[in-house]
């Protein structure tokens, strides 16, 4: 249980972390602002699933089922 609340700590940090530098990295590009919004939307959307995926994987490891992702393996 410690393992797995450690491992959310650990995915959320990762999570974090990467949102920031892809922001860095984003804001580096000119582009004109409908298309900066839609790249920090999609952005935000791919970390997401990534972390829902990775929470669920772990939930499932301490036995909780949170739906159909844990069952794929």
């Amino acid at each position: 249980m410690l393992g797995t609340i450690i491992g959310l700590l650990l995915v959320c940090v990762v999570a974090g972390f990467i949102i920031w530098a892809v922001q860095q990295l984003i804001s580096l590009i000119p582009l004109g602002e409908p298309f900066a919004t839609l790249v920090r939307i999609l952005i935000y959307a791919i970390i997401l699933v990534v972390v829902l995926y990775a929470i669920s994987v772990l939930l499932g490891m301490i036995g909780i089922n949170v739906g159909g992702w844990t069952h794929m393996r």
